[in-house]
């Protein structure tokens, strides 16, 4: 068969990453900070932009109040109207798929549209992170690779709120384990694996505690040296001999061993992002009303509110003659129209997407982290009818604050295991919590097999496997029941 060349007409569907597609994306996953450092070089660059009156960033410097927020119950029904979410007007999923799912139009070609520099020029995700790491994010990145549970990193999270600047955490440790619903002994072994991160002595409650991490570290807390760390105010007030009786040293010894202490780092948090913890600022505030339901608003200082100043805009485009000066003014307004939009829709998505977190975990709100149901990101997208992909990028950097805390929304996602009745599942980090709160009960009299804990755990309704058990026991690092009646035996 003869090879001839010809023509052919085609006919597909594609999704067209415009810059503007793609910008639109990355508001959605940006942290508050990181949107509110775009928005500021944004209106640095479009002259039709200005902030809104009345928001609080126009009201920060006049009378200190706050606007307005948004309140929902989360109990109500459905969104309202004035909530859908209109895949179309930001496009912030992936694919075409999805786009169809939602009854997308076409998008606008606004790839030439810029405000004096292209999208393209626009710094990206990871040019807008701060350069200078924060000793609140050092100590967050090790909790991450820490090993624990998500509930173990909820009070991690707790626990890192209230380090100072210095790195000494200064918050009571009952008083955190009540305000949260968790047991005393579960904050303080959190508390105890923080300590054991770097910078060494960071997460101490005390100079003494924070120089005991230290000597630790270096082999060299024995008796001697517990007996003067203990009695600091002796060394301060140069009570010697006082000391020697205490340490049971003599004079040469102490005197090395107050050179040693001398060494240590009384404020090993220091130096980190200029020694300053920044607190996170809560996207979202959950609250109880009397009626015991639970009331959603949007934090609203840290969702940036601005507006194209349309009266300008045409007094502008009176006097604009040459045809650059038109195509210039053309793309500040488009721009600055894509960014009002994209603003109001991303804060109406976060607060979507945080109301149903809040009606599916309430029994975490009201009775603490034993009470977290499973969640995944599957059951919150289609109950709010969005994709997977858009509860993602929302639940990433965003934090919802409540009389527990504050907590990254990815935190309330958790699997879950069967009810043996048949019943309501329950989530597994609540369930690796019952498990450690029996192995912590346990008397020297009983020490409770894999096996016992299974028909335990069954008795309360939950059908679990005893390999399961295992897992859990192992990912929470607690030895097998055997290992544990040899550590009683020897006194360990």
């Amino acid at each position: 068969m003869a090879m001839t060349p010809r023509l052919e007409m085609r006919q597909g569907q594609a999704l067209v990453m415009t810059p503007q597609l793609q910008q639109a994306i990355k508001l959605l996953q940006l942290s508050n900070v990181e949107l509110q450092e775009f928005v500021e070089g944004e209106l640095e660059r479009n002259p039709l932009l200005e902030r809104e009156e009345g928001s609080a960033e126009a009201k920060k410097n006049e009378d200190g109040g706050d606007a307005q927020a948004l309140e929902f119950d989360s109990g109500m029904a459905p969104a309202e109207a004035a909530l859908d979410v209109s895949v179309a007007d930001i496009a912030p999923d992936l694919s075409a798929g999805e786009l169809a799912e939602a009854g997308a139009a076409p998008l606008q070609d606004w790839s030439k549209a810029s405000s004096g520099k292209s999208f393209d020029d626009m710094p990206g995700l990871e040019e807008t992170l701060a350069s200078d790491k924060t000793l609140a994010e050092h100590l967050d990145a090790q909790l991450t690779e820490a090993g624990l549970t998500p509930i173990e990193r909820m009070i991690g999270g707790v626990l890192i709120d209230a380090v100072d600047d210095w790195g000494y955490m200064r918050a009571d440790v009952l008083d955190i384990a009540h305000r949260i619903g968790a047991d005393d002994a579960a904050v303080l072994k959190v508390l105890q694996v923080m300590q054991g991160f770097e910078p060494t002595g960071v997460m101490a409650r005390d100079i003494p505690e924070c120089l005991t991490l230290q000597l630790k570290e270096r082999g060299r807390f024995d008796p001697a040296m517990e007996a003067l760390v203990t009695n600091l105010d002796l060394l301060a007030k140069g009570h010697f001999e006082r000391l020697m009786t205490l340490c049971g040293v003599d004079r040469e010894d102490l005197s090395d061993m107050i050179a040693e202490v001398r060494a240590l780092t009384p404020k090993p948090g220091a130096g980190f992002g200029g020694g300053a913890v920044h607190s996170v600022a809560p996207d979202v505030y959950v609250k109880q009303t009397p009626d015991g339901m639970w009331l959603v608003e949007l934090n609203t200082d840290t969702m940036p509110r601005v507006l194209m100043n349309q009266r300008y805009y045409a007094t502008v485009s009176k006097t604009a003659k040459r045809e650059e000066d038109k195509q210039f003014l053309t793309e500040c307004a488009a721009n600055a129209s894509w960014l009002v939009k994209s603003l109001d829709q991303r804060a109406k998505t976060i607060l979507k997407v945080a109301r149903e977190i809040v009606r599916q975990q309430d029994g975490f709100f009201a009775h603490g982290v034993a009470h977290l149901r499973p969640l995944n990101l599957k059951t919150v997208a289609a109950a709010i009818e969005m994709h997977e992909s858009t509860v993602s990028r929302v639940t990433s950097n965003k934090y919802l604050s409540c009389a527990r805390g504050v907590f990254e929304l990815k935190y309330f996602f958790t699997a879950s295991i069967n009810a043996a009745d048949g019943g309501e599942s329950h989530s597994a980090e609540a369930v690796r919590y019952q498990i450690k709160g029996l192995i912590d009960g346990e008397t020297p009299v009983e020490i409770l097999s894999d096996d016992r804990i299974v028909e335990i755990l069954r008795e309360k309704g939950i059908d679990i496997a005893r390999r399961t058990v295992a897992k859990y026991r192992e990912s929470l690092r607690i030895p097998s029941s055997v290992e544990r009646k040899r550590k009683l035996a020897h006194g360990l």
